[in-house]
């Protein structure tokens, strides 16, 4: 009965485990990746890992006291107004990974995230309302899939199921970063498909991925609109590694071949750009029909003249929406292209103190990519509120204190600024724009297991 009982409990606490190595890009964040990492409770199943973190802490957003003031292109949970405490993040996992050996094998991982951030995951458009929905009771299914490799060459590895996105230098796991908010880039990049992954390691130099997936951030195919074929989105990455495994350089392709279906929030929104809705009148069913197609390249370098306490990176982005938005008394084409790059920085100083840098841009053709202000693209407006293309920067400093084992501490200062990037009109999403610079400065604990 004990014995039983015993089984069970491993069971249960088998629900949750977490390994940031498979949901973040090789070598980002090396240092807490590896803390995170190296910490786990094994279950009663030999082989299955339990591992996870707590992420909480407190923002302060100096941009006025309205709900319409949220920062363009900043990250929903990280533009709430004022003081704000955050429950990030509870993240638990549970993985059986597959070993070095090449041989016909078989594993699993499943990542579960409740807390304010897993909000914002579930629904991306949540930002554009306010504080109210800073909700730190949703639970968000980051990733479930099984993993299996077949022994041909060097071992051919599939996922099946539901992963984390190819594309992007930052990851969903805050402390995998270097810095506690999230970058401009990041808040366009797919987050999670359904799908099947493929990857191979030709080499030690040289690694690829090919995979079909019904859509960025969608549980079903791509496609808005019933007349349409059932739609699909292509990935493809090549990454090279350095001799010697201090730097690397990755390169992420995604084709969709019709417009993501973001299923979360609501048919018809694209689930790339989370503030652009065809908004649905009496009578007026949108659908959009378009193809996307988008290229990342991001690299990290670890130059051994600095014994390995300098981390540099860089991160950069081109997309393109082409196609058709359409009402039941008009058509209208939409063509919408974004493009952004980013630089990081980080020095670790000695065991416990290191310091991270991050400046990003994001620009486009019209307003269909950007956040929460910007009125929405509809068959009648289709370029949205700025036709002339919207500019966004950003600049982050983050301290980093390692104090404790499995211990993270960090402080946070960031500026922000570019094109309309704020609304100071409260209830008023399209009234009195500000340009910025706003300002923002927080703290982050999180303890790792």
């Amino acid at each position: 009965m004990i014995k039983n009982i015993t089984v069970l409990l491993g069971v249960l606490a088998a629900v949750a485990s977490l390994s940031l190595a498979d949901s973040a890009p090789e070598a980002s964040a090396q240092d807490t990746k590896k803390m995170v990492q190296n910490n786990f409770v094994e279950t009663a199943q030999k082989g299955v890992k339990l591992s996870g973190y707590i992420d909480s802490g407190y923002s302060y957003n100096f941009t006025g006291s309205g709900n319409q003031s949220q920062v363009n292109g900043r990250f929903g949970s990280d533009t709430a107004q004022r003081g704000d405490f955050n429950l990030y993040a509870a993240k638990i996992a549970i993985e059986k990974a597959l070993t070095s050996e090449n041989k016909a094998q078989a594993g699993f991982r499943t990542d579960i995230m409740l807390g304010e951030d897993a909000s914002y995951f579930v629904n991306r458009s949540a930002g554009a309302t306010g504080n109210t929905n800073n909700n730190s009771n949703s639970l968000f299914l980051e990733q479930a899939y099984v993993e299996i490799r077949a022994p041909v060459g060097n071992g051919w590895d599939f996922k099946v199921g539901k992963f984390v996105s190819i594309l992007g230098y930052e990851v969903m796991e805050r402390p995998a970063n270097m810095n506690t908010t999230f970058g401009l880039l990041f808040n366009v990049m797919p987050l999670y498909y359904t799908g099947l992954l493929s990857s191979y390691k030709f080499d030690d130099y040289l690694d690829g991925k090919l995979g079909v997936v019904n859509g960025s951030n969608s549980d079903n195919n791509t496609t808005t609109d019933p007349n349409v074929s059932d739609g699909v989105a292509l990935l493809a990455a090549l990454n090279v590694t350095a001799p010697g495994g201090n730097a690397n350089w990755s390169n992420n392709f995604q084709y969709s071949t019709a417009n993501d279906n973001n299923t979360s929030v609501s048919e018809g929104e694209s689930s790339m750009f989370p503030s652009s809705k065809d908004v649905r009148t009496a009578g007026n069913d949108s659908k959009a029909t378009a193809y996307t197609v988008i290229y990342n390249t991001w690299g990290n370098w670890v130059p051994k003249f600095a014994n390995d306490k300098l981390l540099v990176a860089f991160n950069a982005l081109l997309g393109n929406t082409s196609g058709n938005l359409s009402t039941t008394s008009q058509n209208a084409n939409v063509n919408s292209c974004w493009y952004g790059a980013g630089a990081y920085a980080k020095y670790q100083f000695n065991d416990w103190f290191s310091l991270c840098s991050r400046g990003e841009y994001l620009g486009s053709n019209n307003s269909w990519a950007f956040g929460n202000q910007g009125a929405p693209v509809t068959a009648r407006s289709p370029n949205g509120n700025h036709v002339t293309g919207d500019n966004l920067w950003e600049y982050t400093l983050t301290a980093g204190f390692n104090v404790i084992d499995n211990l993270l501490i960090r402080a946070e200062y960031r500026m922000d600024w570019g094109s309309n990037i704020y609304s100071t009109a409260t209830g008023n999403p399209n009234g009195a724009q500000s340009g910025g610079p706003a300002y923002y400065a927080g703290a982050e604990v999180v303890y790792s297991f």
